[in-house]
């Protein structure tokens, strides 16, 4: 009897252990048939759901971005208050903080190797960051899209400092200040 494969299952399977490749050797160094050795897989197989290094690096995009969404509000679930809901957040970031830097190293190696006009241009980029500015809005409870970029950027610079081995920053203290700073200009400013 053959045996039956849930292709969406599996290609998930394959881009989880993506991650580590990527982390390891970089986007622009790591080959496909490399890739398919790391996995453990032929390269006809990882072209079969990856038709190329490209397509795939957009689809681990896109399910980092729903795991980090599911696992970030995980962490939010019970928080009452702004404040305590950025508090988590800082957690979160101290909880994950090599995965963090791993995955902006990835990120960036990626776009050393892209035209910045062309990714602009990539929906599957759009649409992830999208998603992580919906995100902002609805843990805030904001529709104001400058905003949730600000935060994003935020915590995005946070993670850089920490990648260049700024050793005074420190995820709960930076999180919790700027808890402090949306619970008073919010009120003010809410649309």
């Amino acid at each position: 009897m053959p045996k039956i494969v849930d292709h969406e299952q599996y290609s998930k399977e394959l881009l989880d252990k993506c991650f580590d490749l990527f982390a390891q050797k970089g986007y622009g160094s790591i080959t496909m048939r490399q890739i398919a050795e790391g996995l453990g897989v032929s390269t006809g197989t990882l072209y079969h759901y990856f038709p190329s290094k490209q397509a795939l690096f957009e689809q681990l995009v896109q399910e980092i971005c729903e795991q980090d969404l599911s696992a970030a509000f995980a962490e939010l679930e019970g928080s009452q208050t702004l404040q305590e809901g950025m508090e988590a957040i800082g957690r979160y970031l101290v909880a994950n903080e090599d995965y963090f830097i791993k995955w902006t190293y990835i990120w960036i190696d990626f776009c050393q190797h892209q035209d910045s006009k062309e990714m602009l241009k990539n929906s599957v980029f759009k649409r992830t960051n999208e998603r992580y500015q919906q995100a902002v809005c609805d843990f805030l409870g904001i529709q104001d899209p400058v905003l949730a970029c600000f935060v994003l950027s935020f915590l995005d610079g946070l993670i850089m400092e920490k990648l260049w081995g700024n050793e005074r920053i420190d995820f709960m203290e930076q999180c919790s200040l700027l808890g402090k700073m949306l619970t008073a200009y919010l009120p003010q400013h809410r649309s």
